[in-house]
């Protein structure tokens, strides 16, 4: 299984038009109806507030929901305190819905698929601008995080 987040999955749909790219579409709703592909529920809520189409699309082809546990709120205090922050005082860095959505993907123990920048160089202040490639290596956490192209190269897949 890969956990998709919002920044990925919109970043598919907008830079590989389903019209241009339909078997890389039609493997990717093979992917969700297997459960090969899952978003957490935060991030089903973002696509829809986001690329409604999208969103659509993705309920027509089998997308399943990783719902929000009492493991996954845990892990994502765990995480949130890690990183120094305080109340809901987020930075420029990573935003509750991102805790969730890197907490749910270590509680499953697997992948997750994020287009949001990797940060060659980290911030010196964790609390306001680690983005979730760069919590996703910190020691404690160490999620694998690939971007959108890595998991298509990684999937083997061909179109």
């Amino acid at each position: 299984m890969q956990v998709f987040d919002t920044s990925s999955i919109i970043h598919a749909w907008d830079n590989y038009p389903i019209g241009q790219f339909p078997s890389m579409w039609r493997w990717m709703a093979q992917q969700l109806d297997s459960g090969g592909i899952q978003l957490p529920s935060v991030a089903i809520v973002e696509v829809s507030n986001m690329a409604q189409d999208c969103y659509q699309w993705l309920r027509e082809n089998g997308l399943r929901s990783i719902d929000m546990s009492n493991q996954i709120l845990t892990e994502a205090l765990r995480l949130k305190n890690l990183l120094g922050i305080v109340g809901d005082r987020y930075g420029g860095g990573v935003d509750e819905n991102d805790l969730f959505i890197i907490a749910s993907t270590y509680c499953h123990g697997v992948r997750l698929v994020s287009n949001e920048n990797a940060q060659p160089t980290l911030p010196g202040k964790k609390i306001y601008n680690y983005k979730i490639p760069a919590v996703c290596g910190m020691r404690g956490v160490r999620v694998d995080c690939v971007n959108f192209v890595e998991f298509l190269r990684t999937s083997g897949a061909v179109f």
